[in-house]
């Protein structure tokens, strides 16, 4: 049995990447996944079973977690995400900057650690590295699904869809939407007529100037630029039914799964040319743009957007490409849970 901790998202509402994880190794977990609280679990286990978290967890939260850690009692195995509080603090929630590094060293007591890429792997190394430890923990990569939104695998349209733009993503300096406005801006002043949604929720610390930002264009350029504050995956999927391309700025991601969702909704994704995406998105259907080069998202933007030619290539490599599955990644943590 593999006892999968849900304690933070079992009373979140949020639909953010850490939820969907979670969500989706329940929905293709089958028999063998409990989902279980920590402070409701008995801890009355077999031999053969594993603990697995794929939350973002401190000591406090998790009373008497490091001690049952070490009793060994039973397999243990947790998912990391990114280092990103420690690497790009000014720009994250001061609440995720204090307790990441005391968050990174609990990782290292676990038997396993399934990173979402290469990438955020060679940051839990070297920040173990940082902090002096020798881990216990065995390091390894894990393939997120690109089916996360549910429904099939989507086809080579029959016509480009209306010119409409999704950028999924919660509204923070992080997400980068402030550029991404610039770029559409530039655009939208010549004369280059299309619709943006903003996909996401607020930063309560962060996010104020991008939600100004959103009203100072909405009345500029009215109907050109949509804000959803929150959207289930009925309604993104139909978001991105009637887009022609995603847009995904990020300035740093563990692995961005938008990309992958976006491909399996045959859209074609601008991405920022992050390591972490670039491992997603060199198989196809993507532009890997610099992260800040406004300049550069808005001729990509264009060229998606009114360039047929262009979008349909794009489109293809989205299609033909290969992706994975849900189905893929519970496998491998079964297998690592073993």
């Amino acid at each position: 049995m593999i006892f999968l901790d849900v304690t933070q998202a079992a009373r979140s509402r949020h639909h953010s990447g850490l939820n969907r994880v979670s969500a989706c190794l329940r929905a293709q977990g089958g028999t063998d996944v409990t989902p279980i609280v920590w402070s409701q679990w008995s801890r009355s286990v077999s031999l053969g079973d594993c603990f697995l978290t794929s939350e973002l967890f401190s000591s406090e939260e998790r009373p008497g977690l490091v001690e049952w850690l070490r009793t060994g009692s039973i397999r243990t195995a947790a998912i990391f995400h990114d280092a990103i509080p420690l690497r790009h603090p000014l720009i994250t929630w001061g609440k995720s900057v204090g307790r990441h590094a005391a968050y990174v060293k609990l990782l290292a007591e676990f038997d396993d650690v399934m990173c979402v890429s290469a990438d955020s792997a060679r940051d839990l190394q070297a920040l173990w590295r940082w902090q002096g430890l020798t881990p216990r923990a065995r390091v390894r990569v894990l393939g997120l699904g690109a089916d996360g939104l549910g429904g099939e695998r989507q086809g080579l349209p029959a016509s480009p869809p209306p010119r409409s733009v999704v950028a999924v993503g919660i509204l923070e300096p992080r997400k980068n939407q402030i550029m991404l406005l610039e770029a559409a801006e530039a655009l939208w002043r010549r004369g280059r007529l299309f619709r943006l949604t903003v996909v996401g929720r607020v930063n309560a610390q962060f996010g104020a100037t991008i939600v100004r930002r959103i009203s100072q264009l909405r009345r500029a350029f009215p109907g050109l630029l949509v804000h959803e504050t929150r959207a289930d995956d009925a309604r993104l999927r139909g978001l991105l039914a009637s887009a022609r391309c995603t847009a995904f700025p990020s300035l740093a991601e563990g692995c961005g799964l938008p990309v992958l969702e976006s491909l399996w909704a045959a859209r074609p994704c601008l991405c920022s040319d992050l390591d972490s995406i670039r491992e997603s998105a060199v198989g196809g259907g993507c532009d890997l743009l610099p992260a800040r080069d406004a300049r550069g998202w808005e001729q990509a933007l264009e060229r998606m957007l009114f360039d047929e030619a262009q979008w349909w290539v794009k489109t293809k490599e989205a299609v033909t490409r290969p992706l994975p599955r849900w189905s893929d990644t519970v496998a491998e943590v079964r297998r690592v849970c073993r």
